[in-house]
């Protein structure tokens, strides 16, 4: 019948709206997946978690190329090709394209933000040698493109046709993802600031005057939280319960140090208690495989798992493994606006209301919202503790939880607290982390990457052997854009 066996016959909502769910569940690294494209690299970086494998060293930055190409296929193989179908079939000036334009910018940026430069403007058009982008050009042009599908969204009415259950985050709701998109040129936008603040200023403000993420809510009431249903137990399963009952991570000492001392309730739900003695306990990042085996409590039993919200528990958890896996929140565009207020952006309140609204926008997302509770939590003179751990690792900061006097400790403190909120999204966490520079975060035991010192923060991930096998030419020519040397402590264009 003359049927195109790789282009689409027919071009209709659910044609498109199958490709968005791909779009989406593939650049959110589902089931397997999920491993190897972010825990065993951002989660580590972020210190959310450490590892208890010996057979993995990733944890003592050795940069396992054979495990990185999960991230870049999920996004050149599993994300792009969909969303550039979507935009080629569908009006400029439609909600579906604008969706996919705003999908396109959270997919990149998570990308672009690993490597620095990488395919941008090219990638997805079927050429034999796929250029790379400067990371300046590539943050402009999200910009851009968030402008672009905001204006439209914003001239659309919630009737209009959307993908309805298709979308896997709001299920079409055209409202939510206004909020979604003003949020995400918020984080951008306070990516940028050390080095473009003049613009980092105006896109903040703009975002925040159109309407950012502010109310929170929790995984079966999401309200203008993101999350990503995961229906299925295999394939698209949440990515951290499907890898949690491996025994091959566990919490850290820098999560420990900061959640008990805090008295944080939000650590019974991130983790589990240690299986040997019942309590909460981390072990430091980077220890060798002889230490893993021989240093008293360094054993997965010894030490907590994900929580019962995000462990598989063995694949007997369905409604963990089933669990919407977290995308953006409230209580990070809270932190954000704190942190814009205190460099004099209006952000639609002090930067001290702000950081309280987003404490307790974290702390309700996580299923505490008795109101003293959260108020006793805010006003809390805690510091971190030392964790009990093999090294007898000091504690991790002085820095408490109420509002300081002083300029220096509240950036500390908006950073600690946004750290502690974007659990478990390694992703952004770790690039929070070299963007902001406030929270100091413990020094690896070992480091087996002789470019990048235990005691220094990885800067980014070093361009695919796999690419520069089959796109050589663009990969040396991408070294030229990088301010330093292809290396993993060469950092990125906005990390100043």
């Amino acid at each position: 019948m003359n049927t195109s066996k790789t282009g689409l016959s027919e071009v209709g909502i659910r044609e498109i709206g199958f490709l968005l769910s791909k779009a989406q569940s593939a650049a959110s690294y589902t089931g397997i997946n999920y491993q190897t494209a972010q825990n065993l690299f951002a989660d580590l970086y972020a210190q959310y978690f450490a590892t208890t494998a010996t057979y993995f060293n990733s944890d003592r930055y050795v940069i396992r190329q054979d495990w990185i190409t999960t991230q870049w296929s999920q996004v050149y193989v599993g994300t792009v090709p969909q969303l550039l179908s979507i935009m080629a079939n569908t009006d400029s000036t439609s909600a579906e394209h604008a969706i996919a334009k705003i999908w396109w910018v959270w997919t990149f940026h998570r990308t672009t933000d690993y490597y620095g430069p990488i395919p941008y403007f090219s990638a997805g058009h079927g050429t034999e040698s796929v250029p790379y982008d400067a990371q300046d050009k590539i943050y402009n042009d999200f910009f851009k493109k968030l402008d672009e599908a905001l204006a439209v969204l914003i001239t659309v009415t919630s009737e209009a046709s959307t993908y309805g259950p298709y979308d896997l985050i709001y299920h079409g709701d055209i409202s939510k993802w206004i909020k979604f998109g003003n949020t995400l040129k918020l984080r951008l936008a306070m990516r940028v600031s050390k080095v473009e603040p003049k613009l980092a200023r105006q896109k903040a403000e703009e975002a925040v005057a159109a309407g950012v993420m502010e109310t929170a809510g929790t995984y079966s009431v999401p309200q203008d939280d993101a999350y990503m249903d995961k229906p299925n137990l295999n394939g698209d399963a949440n990515g951290l319960a499907y890898i949690s009952s491996w025994g091959e991570f566990r919490m850290s000492a820098a999560m420990e140090s900061v959640l008990k001392g805090y008295d944080d309730p939000r650590i019974g739900k991130y983790y589990s208690p240690s299986v040997k003695t019942g309590t909460y306990e981390g072990l430091r990042n980077g220890y060798s495989s002889t230490e893993l085996s021989t240093l008293s409590g360094n054993s997965a039993d010894d030490n907590s798992n994900s929580g019962p919200l995000l462990n598989g528990d063995n694949f007997t958890n369905t409604a963990a493994l089933t669990r919407p896996q977290n995308i953006m929140h409230s209580a990070e565009a809270y932190f954000i606006r704190a942190e814009g207020a205190l460099l004099g952006w209006n952000m639609g309140g002090t930067a001290q209301e702000l950081y309280g609204k987003g404490i307790r926008a974290s702390l309700i997302q996580w299923g505490i919202t008795d109101e003293n509770s959260i108020a006793s939590y805010i006003n809390s003179s805690n510091t971190p503790i030392a964790p009990d751990d093999a090294v007898h690792s000091a504690a991790l900061s002085n820095t408490p939880i109420k509002w300081a006097s002083d300029k220096t400790t509240q950036l500390i403190q908006i950073a600690i607290q946004k750290w502690v909120a974007l659990y478990p999204d390694g992703v952004e966490a770790w690039a929070d982390l070299r963007r902001s520079d406030q929270l100091k975060l413990y020094d690896r035991i070992n480091s087996d990457n002789a470019d990048l010192p235990a005691n220094v923060l990885i800067k980014r991930l070093p361009f695919l052997t796999s690419d520069a096998q089959s796109n050589g030419a663009a990969v040396e020519a991408a070294k030229s854009l990088l301010d330093g040397s292809d290396s993993p402590g060469t950092p990125l264009w906005w990390d100043k």
